[in-house]
């Protein structure tokens, strides 16, 4: 089936295949590509659908249509004023998704006959409103499980200064594919309430689950989103209605009276975390979901039921690091200074890459483009455009005639390099392109995705070879060694795999990464995997073993880009924390930290004679840095 988006149509539900409505003649596909199935909710802003996306091989997205801009009459600088707000936060929740893999990724935003629609992507499993009916009241594991799953992911959405301000049990799904606990409906309430352009009487939040101060003053702050998760777990732990919970005339919550009223006991460790949670005065509550976490996992420990049924007390511990012997005198390093900014993009720039010979700049941005610059000059040489969403990776082959990228539109593309033409499209993936590589002997390509697979490519044909499965989550950085033998891939997963690059046969996990592995590199001997995680470090691996060799910290934030210079001497990380690192490779020393940038730095590389250092950020810049 599809169903009309005319928010007026009184017969949207049109036959399978139908092209326009047959009751109002609206055009059924958004841009061409996106074809809603059937609404899944409506709220004051707008209505929600389940929806098809056919540049991906028609797999379910959803489609967000708010109504704002319809109500406006006669009024073009609120309009302006609601599209630009709808822009801005439609580019964070761009951001958050595309960093965060308990996030839904936004897949476009755009406005369509005077109506703002957010595309995202598709969560397939159960809400908690719809496992409550299922399964009735949860346990208090179940409610310490799921606090342990989601506070991570609201400290990750504060530190980027979001508020989601709808935390609800609807609005929480737990994944089919891995069981994971996913926060979804990040909307614009709180820009568009702004405008007064909601339908009356919406409010930001949801009664009954957002807090005084969202409900009366508009107001939201890391303790409001708190408050409501503590809401939605005391809902969840009795399977009472929300007005049974709270007596409006002690002020009192009465959840604990509820559970006992059916013979349920908490212990006094929730009892404790729940109750701050729920504090009315946004000060007397927990300020942060870090302070949550800390109170929840220390105040007691809970018992680990093993495989044959016995509990026991077992405590996990990280493996063991090897001890780092003691640093030896060092030969005087290069040191690198700040030479200029390439600037051009319209968002922020995603990967950067050398040509071969030193002489072009590839550049790729959420700005849906690639950009070649001059080495020499720093002038623009050309802007390559076909790519309909971000582009997250930009690579050259090793002859310097072919420029690949991936982007967000779920396509890889091969340019010619001379005069920037197009020359295919590769199409499989399901999902975000994350990553592409290419052989040292120029004939194969690999790909990482979101839809956890890497597929590996034949250039000349467009021919796709082979596809690996083994990642749970999204794949989000492929390379292939210097020699040709080995693919590394990593993930969200908090693991990195190594294949044999001709037959695809998996030869070993390397796991000690706590959070999203973001990128890997092998240094030029094929001896030594370095990679770098949002878990604010950078570790080196044995490549033959898989072992631990060392542990690299002295970033504040996630490690986003790490990159080995040609010599493989210096080891080069960009972060969230605006800083790039510079790390002598044999001892893990910390040469120099360089510190232009002014926002997140998302990707680095160096060139061939390893004397220039590009870097790009979420400026929408380059900066270009030269070594003594």
């Amino acid at each position: 089936m599809s169903y009309c988006l005319n928010p007026a149509c009184q017969k949207p539900q049109n036959p399978a295949g139908t092209n326009f409505c047959l009751a109002c003649g609206t055009k059924l596909q958004l841009k061409d590509r996106y074809r809603a199935i059937a609404p899944i909710g409506e709220g004051g802003f707008g209505r929600t659908f389940l929806a098809e996306d056919t540049d991906r091989l028609n797999t379910h997205c959803v489609i967000k249509q708010l109504f704002p801009l319809l109500q406006i009459q006669g009024s073009s600088g609120a309009m302006s004023k609601a599209s630009l707000l709808f822009e801005q936060e439609a580019r964070r929740l761009l951001e958050l998704g595309e960093q965060h893999p308990q996030i839904p990724t936004l897949f476009g935003y755009f406005e369509q006959n005077k109506i703002l629609y957010l595309v995202q992507q598709y969560i397939e499993g159960q809400d908690l409103d719809q496992e409550l009916e299922q399964q009735g009241a949860f346990s208090e594991q179940q409610i310490i499980e799921l606090l342990n799953d989601l506070l991570p992911v609201l400290q990750f959405v504060h530190e980027n200064q979001v508020i989601h301000r709808d935390i609800k049990p609807t609005n929480i799904v737990r994944r089919r594919s891995d069981r994971k606990f996913v926060l979804i409906d990040f909307g614009v309430s709180k820009q568009l309430s702004a405008t007064g352009l909601a339908k009356t009487g919406t409010r930001t939040g949801t009664e009954g689950f957002a807090p005084i101060e969202q409900l009366r003053g508009g107001k939201a702050f890391p303790a409001s989103d708190l408050y409501s998760l503590g809401v939605t777990c005391i809902h969840l732990l009795t399977a009472a209605q929300i007005d049974e919970l709270y007596d409006p005339l002690e002020g009192n919550w009465l959840w604990k009276e509820q559970l006992n009223k059916k013979g349920v006991t908490v212990s006094d460790h929730l009892t404790q975390v729940l109750d701050k949670i729920l504090q009315e005065y946004v000060k007397e509550r927990y300020q942060s979901a870090a302070e949550v976490l800390k109170d929840l996992n220390q105040l007691e420990t809970f018992p680990v039921v093993s495989n044959d049924n016995n509990i026991t007390n077992t405590q996990i511990t990280s493996p063991i690091e090897p001890v780092p012997l003691a640093p030896q005198p060092q030969p005087q390093i290069q040191t690198w200074e700040f030479v200029r900014t390439l600037t051009g993009h319209s968002n922020l720039v995603r990967s950067v890459a050398f040509s071969l010979d030193g002489k072009i700049l590839a550049s790729g941005s959420w700005d849906n483009t690639i950009k070649l610059w001059n080495i020499e000059t720093s002038q623009l040489i050309h802007t390559l455009t076909g790519h309909s969403d971000p582009v997250s990776t930009v690579v050259f082959s090793p002859d310097n005639q072919v420029i690949a990228s991936g982007s967000a539109d779920g396509s890889i593309k091969l340019w010619q390099t001379s005069n920037g033409k197009l020359m295919r499209s590769l199409r499989g993936h399901t999902d975000w392109i994350k990553s592409v590589a290419i052989s040292p002997n120029g004939e194969t390509l690999a790909s990482g995705s979101d839809d956890n697979t890497i597929k590996i490519w034949q250039i000349d044909s467009g021919v796709l070879i082979n596809t690996l499965f083994g990642h749970l989550y999204p794949v989000s950085s492929v390379t292939f060694s210097p020699d040709g033998q080995i693919l590394a891939s990593c993930s969200s997963d908090h693991t990195i795999k190594l294949w044999q690059a001709n037959d695809g046969k998996l030869i070993r996990t390397l796991t000690g990464h706590t959070d999203w592995i973001k990128s890997i590199a092998i240094t030029p001997d094929c001896q030594t995997l370095v990679s770098g995680s949002r878990d604010n470090t950078i570790k080196l691996w044995e490549i033959s073993t898989g072992k631990l060799i060392r542990t690299l910290k002295g970033h504040s934030k996630g490690v986003w880009w790490v990159a080995i210079a040609p010599d493989g001497k210096i080891i080069a990380s960009a972060s969230s924390d605006n800083t790039i690192n510079l790390w002598r490779s044999n001892t893990g020393e910390l040469s120099q930290t360089l510190k232009d940038h002014a926002k997140g730095v998302r990707c680095v590389a160096f060139s061939p004679d390893h004397r220039t250092l590009a870097s790009g950020s979420a400026e929408n810049t380059i900066t270009l840095w030269r070594s003594n």
